[in-house]
């Protein structure tokens, strides 16, 4: 068993009603990896500017994230700053400089190409699908996406969908992909279009399921500490899809267990600045608010 997750790499720069954190590690790939290894140990695959500095490095390898896929090339990493309003659910972004990501075409090392779990972050749907060609036999490949891809390649999206296991996207993707307010008949309707199971991500308001075993739903774990929502919605893609691969039971308990896991990771992600919480995180602590997270869900 094996997860590979492709994706960015940045550094971020964020204020909240809270405070405020310059150049801090962040990227998708990077919050994937970090969530997941606390039941797996990932394979990154990303690029970086020869500014990113050994310390980040080393905090990869703390978890055992392998980085025989991470590329260095000349110029500068990624880097985003956004800000927080108030109600923490919307932000701005003031700047955005993809610097070496801008131009990154993903090539898998060999050893990368029997990866059994892939999780093809947020990106163009012609790249993920080039990832995908260079993968031998996934059992289980996740993937995001965001409204800039759904208005401006709609049609390679399509063409990805049906190769997808799982699709994962906020409520207002969900609506602009289908044209459907309502998310229930969204949900279904993105289903339709290729994936074995949808997973709709609502902030503050947890998440949904579609799978052919019906709805599920899940709300946000009630934490009063949000300091950062920043990578939030893939610590939770971490946490699913790490938690699927360590355990090969059979569904639909095994993908809802994920869903539940995933919903803890990010809950512990928002607590602080960056991955700043999640350093300070364990296993056993993930385990014992996962056991609360369940006491709160039973009546």
């Amino acid at each position: 068993m094996s997860l590979l997750v492709v994706g960015s790499i940045a550094f971020d720069s964020i204020e909240t009603p809270g405070g405020s954190v310059e150049e801090a590690l962040g990227g998708s790939a990077t919050y994937f990896s970090y969530a997941a290894s606390f039941f797996a140990q990932p394979r990154l695959v990303g690029v970086v500017g020869r500014d990113f500095p050994a310390e980040h490095r080393r905090v990869f390898e703390s978890r055992r994230i392998d980085l025989t896929g991470l590329v260095t090339q000349d110029g500068q990493t990624f880097r985003w700053k956004g800000r927080y309003h108030r109600d923490m659910n919307t932000r701005d972004t003031l700047e955005l400089h993809l610097n070496v990501f801008g131009t990154f075409e993903p090539k898998l090392p060999p050893a990368y190409q029997d990866s059994t779990h892939v999780f093809l972050a947020n990106g163009s749907p012609v790249l993920q699908g080039r990832v995908l060609d260079q993968i031998k036999s996934p059992k289980l490949v996740m993937a995001d996406t965001m409204d800039f891809w759904i208005e401006t390649q709609r049609d390679e999206l399509m063409v990805l969908l049906p190769r997808l296991d799982g699709l994962l996207l906020n409520d207002s993707e969900a609506r602009l992909l289908t044209e459907l307010d309502n998310l229930v008949q969204a949900g279904e309707a993105i289903r339709r279009m290729g994936p074995k199971f949808v997973i709709i991500k609502k902030g503050e308001d947890g998440a949904m399921l579609f799978s052919h075993d019906g709805v599920f739903v899940v709300p946000a774990y009630p934490t009063p500490d949000v300091v950062d929502p920043t990578g939030a919605g893939d610590s939770f893609a971490g946490g699913v899809l790490g938690y699927l691969e360590s355990d090969d039971s059979p569904p639909p308990g095994r993908l809802r267990r994920g869903m539940a896991f995933g919903t803890v990771v990010a809950s512990l992600t928002v607590e602080d600045f960056g991955l700043a919480r999640l350093q300070r995180t364990s296993r056993s602590e993930i385990d014992a608010r996962l056991e609360q997270y369940r006491a709160m869900l039973s009546f």
